[in-house]
């Protein structure tokens, strides 16, 4: 009997490809993946079906890679789900599942890890040498078994001395997990009363499928409420899943999670090795990780005993991939749970508007924990008017004089500003000529230190002129002030105080994040300047001030979700300062003192401003009351962009497109981006259904005329961003 394959490959076309198995090679099960000659390449596919017919004309697949597939069948059932919602090809969608060594048909080579121990034989043994490093070595083992990095540290060159003892019998060389947890365990703190009262309320409700949001102020102990509902799995023999918004947070959660719990705990993000992180995928589909710590793809991590899913700053817009398939983990992490019938909680001191609104609809649960943990007590707000008034790059005088105050009493300080670099653009101050980048027409960004002038949105980049290319004038002035302009106005006002900047530029080496946090936890006075990394749940006792720089820029967006992620940010920012005993402070710098956001924010909070958004939302039929889609096209011919749009939109019937209201096609507010014209159909709708069967509709028609080679097209389901 012949068998036939179906088979999803990693293309943009939305089917399945049929595959011979050629004789003598075992039959894969569903989920598996094989190594596939593709057009002229060599490619990893996924086994969807398998069926016996005539395999006449079929190329034989190459090899069978996974037996049994690393995908468990809830994982397997969830993937084609969340291709339907985001309208991706099956093949992308499953390739986006996998880790990038795992999409590749070579075999991954994973790291070896070894705990090396002197046998029964070996202790009877009597080391007779003159070399002072095989002694430390012997002398090491002894005491008790060591691993690769602590025999690393006796001796550099420890493998060719270990070689002749475990040969000869003295030594054994044990694998060894990487994610086993510590031997002893740290005490759990004692709960505070709202921390009790959440935890009693999730109880409360079962082990079945319910969606949490645990609406907690910063500091109010929402990390420890994850612990104890993770606790509580691994002692009913199932698996976690927490999301994480910042590859910087995995650390310390990590840490905290293994010095407290008896599971193994894995981290999944983009910082680790190919290896590493399929090393972890692997474990984690073998059962052998307990916990997953990790970013937005970690939630494809499978998981066959999985039994609760944590989404830790559930509204942060880092969750959203914004290329390839865009989905969004928090409503992937939703669709797993539902399918598994396990509980979800949500956490954050600044829910989402959508997760207040499915609350609202009675879909959701609100827990909230209101109040900080201990002694700390919420910081005191100030609001510093800069109008009028010379500021020294970018920094008021009055917000200087309270920095000052805060480092002298030995506190922290904590200056946000969300834009890297030295300033956002160079400019002529004779003739007004501005650097831009020549593939999306707008203005690079001046990095002093490296002597850059960058494009942040493509990539280019080129020395800064000399003088003005257009009159040769040599008034170049930077405009602006970005971290790289802060930190150097901030270490010229306080010479001598330790001063750490956190942005891109400067965490790029891994784990360079992770040892500039454990160097402020040390907990002496420090300035630290940084971007938005910075206001996602880090802990950090010593700060008490935060001061936001850039206040305006998020209060005069024409974006209409730009006030909901500027509140966030806000709260979030303030959420560093006072957190321990000493009391916090948070400087606001801005010239528009009067404004409605801010007056709401500052004297009633979070909670009053997205109400007020919420009912402004209902009133427009934005999202979330309202839904949206974006269907985007772009081209170096900015024409065949807009004619490929207008000819997707009539080829929809025209009864679905009646049934929801469609923009454009419209150039995309950043029409030009890496030398290629954007367009795109705006498509709202006060009801999901008829957004998706206008949806399916453009996405056929798209398929069917996108011929031009050059030609992009893409998909925004739920989009974030609509530039």
């Amino acid at each position: 009997m012949t068998i036939r394959l179906r088979i999803a490959v990693p293309v943009p076309l939305p089917r399945l490809f049929d595959y011979a198995l050629a004789d003598g090679m075992a039959t894969p099960q569903p989920g598996a993946r094989v190594a596939i000659e593709f057009g002229r390449r060599r490619v990893v596919g996924v086994v969807i079906d398998v069926e016996p017919g005539p395999i006449d004309d079929l190329k034989p697949i190459l090899a069978v890679l996974d037996d049994p597939p690393l995908i468990d069948p809830a994982l397997w059932a969830l993937i084609p789900r969340v291709a339907r919602y985001y309208l991706a090809p099956l093949g992308e969608t499953l390739a986006t599942a996998l880790p990038v060594g795992l999409r590749r048909s070579e075999p991954m080579v994973l790291p070896q890890r070894r705990l090396y121990a002197l046998t029964a034989l070996g202790r009877e043994q009597v080391l007779v040498t003159r070399g002072a490093a095989k002694k430390r070595l012997w002398e090491r083992l002894l005491q008790a078994p060591a691993s690769e990095p602590e025999l690393a540290q006796l001796h550099p060159r420890w493998r060719p001395v270990l070689a002749p003892w475990v040969e000869a019998g003295w030594v054994d060389a044990i694998a060894m997990s990487p994610y086993a947890p510590p031997p002893i365990l740290a005490a759990a703190p004692t709960l505070s009363v709202a921390q009790s009262e959440v935890l009693a309320q999730i109880a409360a409700h079962g082990a079945g499928f319910s969606v949490f949001v645990l609406d907690g102020v910063t500091g109010s102990g929402k990390t420890e409420v994850y612990l104890r509902l993770i606790a509580d799995a691994l002692a009913r023999g199932q698996q976690a899943l927490l999301l994480v918004p910042e590859i910087g947070l995995t650390p310390q959660l990590v840490a905290r999670v293994r010095e407290r719990l008896p599971g193994r705990v894995a981290a999944m993000h983009s910082e680790l090795s190919e290896g590493e992180r399929v090393e972890a995928y692997a474990a984690a589909a073998r059962g052998e990780v307990d916990v997953v710590i990790g970013t937005r793809s970690a939630v494809w991590t499978p998981l066959p005993r999985l039994g609760l899913v944590l989404v830790d700053e559930e509204h942060d817009a880092s969750y959203k991939q914004q290329d390839g398939i865009r989905y969004h983990a928090r409503d992937v992490a939703l669709l797993r749970a539902q399918g598994l019938g396990v509980p979800v909680l949500l956490g954050s001191a600044t829910p989402s508007l959508e997760s207040l609104r499915n609350i609202e609809l009675g879909r959701y649960r609100r827990l909230s924990m209101p109040a900080r943990i201990g002694a700390a007590k919420p910081p005191r707000w100030r609001l510093v008017d800069v109008r009028g008034q010379r500021l020294k790059d970018g920094l008021a005088d009055a917000t200087l004089s309270v920095i000052g105050e805060h480092l002298a009493a030995g506190g922290q300080v904590l200056v946000f500003k969300n834009r890297r670099g030295f300033a956002p653009a160079l400019l002529c101050h004779d003739c007004g000529w501005h650097a831009e980048c020549p593939d999306c027409d707008i203005a690079l960004t001046f990095h002093r230190g490296a002597a850059w002038l960058r494009c942040h949105q493509c990539g280019f980049q080129q020395r800064p002129p000399q003088s003005c290319p257009n009159c040769s004038s040599l008034a170049l002035v930077p405009q602006g002030a970005g971290t790289e302009r802060l930190e150097a106005a901030l270490a010229l006002a306080f010479p001598g105080t330790p001063l750490v900047r956190l942005d891109r530029d400067t965490t790029s080496r891994k784990s360079s994040f992770a040892a500039a946090i454990d160097e402020l936890l040390r907990g002496e006075p420090t300035l630290i300047v940084g971007t938005q990394m910075l206001a996602k749940g880090h802990h950090l006792p010593a700060v008490t001030l935060a001061v936001i720089v850039g206040v305006d820029e998020g209060l005069m967006s024409a974006d209409f979700r730009a006030s909901e992620r500027l509140a966030q940010l806000i709260v979030q920012v303030a959420g560093r300062a006072g957190r321990a005993e000493r009391a916090g402070e948070v400087l606001l710098q801005t010239h528009l003192p009067e404004h409605p956001l801010l007056a709401t924010l500052l004297r009633h909070g979070y909670g009053e401003y997205a109400r007020l958004a919420l009912l402004e939302r209902a009133d427009s039929g934005l999202p979330p009351v309202g839904h949206a889609a974006l269907l985007r096209a772009e081209h170096v011919d900015g024409g065949k962009a807009d004619r490929f749009l207008a000819d997707v939109l009539a080829a929809c019937p025209a009864a679905l497109r009646n049934a929801v209201e469609i923009s454009g096609p419209l150039p995309a507010p950043q029409p030009r981006r890496q030398a290629r014209w954007r367009f795109q159909l705006v498509v709202m709708s006060a009801e999901r259904g008829p957004l998706h069967a206008f949806l399916t509709a453009a996405v056929e028609a798209a398929h069917a005329h996108a011929r031009d080679r050059n030609l992009r097209w893409s998909i925004d389901v739920d989009p974030l961003d609509f530039a």
